[in-house]
């Protein structure tokens, strides 16, 4: 994964450049969370230069979308075009600024997701391969160069940093304390411990495959836990509730005698709502399951 900020068409350091302007009207302060984020994100910048960029474009989003919102409703005859443009832009330029200023976090969760959905089955290959009898520097190696997408993105760091002359634990230490996930800290921890005590490696990586075997049935379990009142959500949400409003809507509009065009909106207008609530509780699921899954 390539951190790219949303929303913008430069490379971060012609960002940076661009929003110098900005940074100079920022205050100093000490480490925050956004510093972390961007330094486990892989980017040169600190927090006052993703803020500048930040604000860089939530001021030309903010005078674009004006120029827009303001010709489309001046031309369809608007009274107050002006106001409701100078609204329009400043909700949708907001959504856009805050969008950006949590995206490196959002970066680093979707990133240490991938790293842990692929951390048994590599601890798996990686046993397989040491009692081959292959050295562990070619198993990181082999590791770094097989689809195990963000993993082997870290372990290439590491082959790259070895290949240099840094000693193997030193570089898995390194390579535990700038990553986010604990699963993978406490799989290098041991990795390296493991080293530098001279343990037979093999018994190390069935100690780390056994411990992420029982964190992945816990994870599992309290997944099942969750799933159940988030079940009983959706069926009052997006079945009962629903079907009773059919149901009303149908009796009062056959009662009162609405006009078609309300009764027709108000169908229209549930149908919407129910698909909203269903793309709602998908993501809702999604973001529930178990990392190590």
């Amino acid at each position: 994964m390539r951190f790219r900020i949303p929303l913008t068409f430069a490379s971060t350091e012609i960002l940076k450049k661009r929003s110098k302007v900005f940074y100079s009207l920022l205050r100093e302060k000490g480490k925050s969370k956004l510093d972390e984020n961007l330094k486990s994100c892989g980017v040169d910048l600190s927090r006052k230069e993703y803020i500048a960029i930040c604000i860089r474009t939530f001021l030309y989003a903010l005078v674009i979308l004006y120029l827009v919102s303001a010709t489309v409703l001046l031309v369809v005859g608007n009274s107050y075009f002006y106001l409701w443009s100078i609204g329009l832009s400043l909700v949708f330029s907001l959504f856009i600024f805050f969008s950006q200023l949590v995206y490196p976090q959002t970066f680093v969760a979707k990133r240490q997701r991938n790293i842990e959905k692929n951390l048994l089955s590599a601890l798996e290959d990686i046993l397989v391969q040491l009692s081959s009898g292959v050295p562990l520097f070619s198993v990181l190696v082999n590791i770094s160069d097989s689809d195990y997408g963000e993993l082997s993105e870290e372990f290439k760091k590491a082959v790259k940093k070895i290949n240099a002359g840094s000693p193997e634990q030193e570089v898995l230490e390194e390579l535990s304390e700038k990553n986010t996930s604990v699963f993978f800290k406490r799989t290098l921890w041991q990795i390296s411990n493991g080293l530098n005590a001279g343990s037979d490696m093999t018994f190390v990586i069935r100690d780390s495959i056994k411990s992420l075997n029982e964190e992945q049935m816990i994870q599992i379990q309290n997944y099942g836990n969750k799933l159940n009142p988030l079940m009983v959500f959706y069926m009052l949400i997006a079945v009962i509730v629903p079907s009773l409003s059919v149901t009303f809507l149908t009796i009062i509009s056959s009662m009162i005698n609405l006009p078609e065009f309300t009764t027709t909106l108000a169908f229209i207008s549930l149908f919407v709502l129910v698909v909203f609530i269903q793309i709602m509780f998908l993501g809702l699921i999604k973001s529930r399951r178990p990392s190590l899954l």
